[in-house]
């Protein structure tokens, strides 16, 4: 492996999504419109939470925090992406892209930290309700949320500098529409089989490690809803951990079909990319209020509306 100061790489291009040139405009609108709303969608979850005293609740604190970290995991990725559908500027810099891969990968680390959180908070809340109050208290909800970044920023700093101290000496045309470890490793003048082991053992260890986590957590959880004797009791908490459990499904089967199949290149790979990357992120803010009574009851109290009771 050489080192970075023989790196002669001053900028990449972004090859992009493969379109006709003819749907250029149309799809720089069709993101615009998905990135504002996933803007203000998950701005709105985050104000309405601030705002309402009867939100702040490690259930809503986790949610605050999964709707900042979608919010801007799009915003590393889609304005990039406009600027290339609308004014073909696929140019980026070489440190622009040091900072965009650091952004994805820690931003994303932490998200799948945080659903892990989110699975152990609603496991104290239905299978520990007497002790959820001492167990999870605004503390260990602070400590607990600060150690999910803490994380993601030793994963991506570890995954970045691993990558980018290899030698860059063309081509730049990044096969991708941002960058990623996938489609960097492919520029790199050099053997880069120890890389795509390490990422495949590391993000693959992460992702088993925190979804084993959240499946055993729902394991308990469906069987101490399966003992709930109301049905409206077991209605409402099969309702807001299928919420969670739908948004967990949705962020680890793409992230699974493109960081555990080491080397591949298939065009398929463009497209789950944008699932996860600008797709997911919408879906969050959607899926959490359509199905959670509090959550829309307080979107209505922030809108002025007043509740309406059957």
């Amino acid at each position: 492996m050489q080192s970075d100061n023989q790196t002669s790489v001053s900028h990449f291009i972004l090859v992009g999504l493969h379109h006709p040139p003819q749907l250029g405009v149309p799809l720089f609108l069709a993101f615009l419109v998905i990135y504002l709303l996933t803007v203000s969608g998950n701005g709105l979850i985050i104000l309405t939470v601030l705002v309402d005293i009867r939100l702040h609740r490690p259930m809503y604190w986790f949610l605050c925090h999964l709707s900042f970290l979608d919010l801007t995991i799009s915003s590393a990725i889609v304005p990039k992406m406009l600027s290339g559908f609308l004014l073909d500027s696929r140019i980026i810099s070489f440190g622009g892209c040091v900072i965009q891969l650091f952004s994805f990968h820690f931003l994303g680390c932490t998200e799948c930290f945080l659903y892990t959180l989110m699975a152990y908070d609603r496991f104290l809340a239905i299978c520990k309700p007497l002790h959820y109050a001492t167990i999870m208290t605004r503390s260990v909800c602070n400590y607990l949320a600060l150690g999910t970044w803490i994380g993601g920023t030793i994963h991506s700093l570890f995954q970045t500098s691993f990558i980018f101290r290899l030698p860059f000496c063309g081509p730049n045309r990044v096969d991708y529409f941002f960058c990623d470890i996938p489609a960097v490793l492919r520029l790199v003048c050099a053997d880069t089989t120890i890389n795509e082991l390490v990422t495949f053992v590391d993000i693959g260890f992460l992702a088993l490690t925190c979804f084993m986590l959240i499946l055993t957590s729902y394991g308990y959880i469906v069987a101490a809803i399966l003992r709930i004797r109301s049905a409206d009791g077991r209605r409402n908490a099969f309702s807001t951990c299928a919420a969670h459990l739908t948004v967990v499904i949705v962020y680890y089967v793409p992230c699974t079909f493109i960081y555990l199949r080491p080397g591949s290149q298939e065009p398929l790979d463009g497209v789950v990319a944008v699932f996860y990357t600008v797709i997911t992120p919408l879906l969050n803010p959607v899926i959490y209020t359509l199905r959670n009574k509090e959550m829309k009851a307080a979107l209505r109290r922030l809108g002025g509306l007043r509740e309406v009771h059957p």
